[in-house]
């Protein structure tokens, strides 16, 4: 029982030792702060932009505000059917957020299965399952998910499916990395002598060992997912009007843009970006937390200024010492 309760000290020690160098970073801690106020934004939709079940409030049609300007009333102006461009881009939150975690999901899940069965048996098992991941990796991510998106036909599955099948091989490849290295481990071995199953093994003492670098490559990935969906709303092979999609968005606002009406590309173009740098931000700040080597290895201008005057200070001490 004791032994229980230290490791489960030791687990949570380490998570606040993992939220104390994240919470050092300002950058990553401005990445959350945007993922959470887009979560928000997200999860308040409904009252934010109210609608019923016949007229949605993101697709409100008021031909009379027309490519309204952003106003007092409209804060990032209508589109050309009136639609208000806030009230869309809050409602196309939940699903860009939607996209990102399933897509994830799917690809991590995926992924890591594959890449643990590969690095655990190696031999044969290895081969196939490598060799399949680098035809993956032969064909662009973006490509990839354009044809399977094109096959299946444009839906919110779809594209989930496609853009989850092109970010596999990067979870197959990093999990494989990690547990090659963890199977050689003692603790390993000792699981193996007291009768331990494979399945144990790989579940119970590997996988929670090399978790720290796949939640880095899944934070990355939801970017690049994020990315790689709006990229095929643009396209025509996502989501369709009058799904507020930010992609379909910046899709529809482009046959106006040389009109004048820069409102309609201009907010999604932003809140795509936005959400891509700060979940990219974070990524950064997780990769430094869960490796403080990583982050010792550079040293900032603030703490080299430091160590700079110490230095002054400590050879300025011992001069005046010996001249006493």
């Amino acid at each position: 029982m004791e032994q229980v309760q230290q490791v489960r000290k030791k687990k949570r020690s380490q998570f606040f030792d993992i939220w104390k160098r994240f919470r050092r970073n300002p950058l990553a801690m401005a990445g959350l702060t945007v993922i959470i106020l887009l979560a928000l934004l997200a999860l308040f939709a409904d009252i934010l932009a109210p609608g019923d079940a016949i007229n949605p409030g993101y697709d409100m049609q008021n031909l009379m505000r027309a490519f309204q300007l952003p106003s007092s009333e409209h804060i990032f102006g209508t589109d050309h059917l009136g639609r208000d461009q806030f009230n869309r881009i809050a409602h196309g939150a939940r699903i860009t957020l939607q996209v990102g975690f399933i897509v994830v999901g799917i690809s991590m899940t995926a992924g890591v299965a594959l890449g643990a069965i590969a690095g655990f048996y190696g031999g044969i098992s290895d081969n196939i399952i490598m060799r399949i991941v680098d035809i993956i990796l032969a064909v662009p991510t973006v490509l990839l998910a354009i044809s399977i998106s094109a096959a299946l036909g444009p839906s919110l599955t779809n594209v989930m499916i496609a853009v989850g099948i092109g970010s596999i091989p990067g979870f197959a490849r990093q999990a494989r990395a990690q547990v090659l290295t963890i199977k050689e481990q003692e603790f390993v071995e000792a699981a193996r002598s007291c009768g331990a199953g494979d399945a144990r093994i790989i579940g119970r003492h590997i996988l929670p060992n090399c978790m720290a670098p796949i939640i880095v490559e899944a934070t990355m990935g939801m970017a690049g997912a994020i990315g790689a969906a709006a990229a095929l709303s643009f396209l025509g092979l996502g989501l369709q009007s009058p799904t507020p999609e930010w992609g379909a968005m910046l899709s529809d606002g482009r046959r106006f843009m040389l009109l004048g009406h820069w409102h309609m590309t201009v907010f999604p173009g932003l809140a795509i970006a936005l959400i891509i740098f700060s979940i990219n931000l974070m990524g950064d700040g997780l990769r430094d937390a869960f490796d403080p080597k990583l982050r010792s290895a550079s040293v900032s201008k603030k703490k080299f200024r430091r160590m700079q005057l110490a230095k002054v200070n400590a050879n300025s001490s011992s001069s005046n010492g010996g001249e006493r």
